[in-house]
């Protein structure tokens, strides 16, 4: 066999192996019905949604802010409302109070995707004119969900922070953010507690 006829020989099996794989993960067609089914299952709140729950309505909250690594806490009170909207599908929340001495007010949204199995979070505030998005991480409890977020500083630099939701019982909750410092040290930059009015 000359070189030419066994490199042939050798391009076609591997042409064949490659049409066999792509046909074993050749996406199959799905049906109409099939499609409508899925939809419906993906927008309708189910488990993860009422892990949600306790923190529907209203509160009173101490926020505690470190500005940055090593710097004494700020403290400062707010009201928080919190309802469902689009039908259960997102808790939209609604804070209003003071932060380092100044008016403060922010709008934030929760919800969890049926389709990545994860939360997702958007927040904006009355202190920048960018949008923090988060996404969950690791295994949800009933007690505390972990979310990565992330967001611009002023400077247009990436910065992200860990946030961590614990629900103490029907009328305590807090949330946490995490960072970390140019030394690179993980540092809690804030604790919201919320208490039901």
């Amino acid at each position: 066999m000359t070189m030419k006829r066994a490199a042939r020989k050798v391009t076609t099996a591997i042409k064949a192996k490659i049409k066999a794989a792509k046909k074993r993960t050749a996406p199959k067609a799905i049906s109409q019905e099939a499609m409508m089914a899925l939809w419906q299952k993906a927008a309708t709140p189910a488990e993860g949604h009422r892990r949600l729950e306790p923190i529907v309505g209203t509160f009173r909250t101490k926020s505690t802010f470190t500005m940055e690594y090593g710097a004494p806490p700020q403290v400062s009170e707010a009201t928080s409302e919190h309802r469902w909207v689009l039908g259960g599908r997102y808790v939209e929340q609604r804070y209003k109070g003071t932060s380092m001495g100044m008016p403060f007010e922010g709008i934030g949204y929760t919800g969890y995707d049926n389709v990545q199995k994860k939360y997702v979070g958007t927040w904006m505030d009355s202190f920048g004119t960018s949008i923090m998005s988060s996404i969950g991480v690791g295994r949800p409890k009933d007690n505390e969900i972990r979310s990565e977020c992330e967001a611009l500083d002023p400077s247009g630099k990436l910065i992200r922070f860990e946030a961590i939701l614990r629900v103490q019982d029907r009328n305590r909750h807090s949330y946490e953010m995490w960072t970390k410092a140019p030394n690179g040290k993980r540092y809690r930059m804030m604790l919201l507690e919320y208490t039901r009015t």
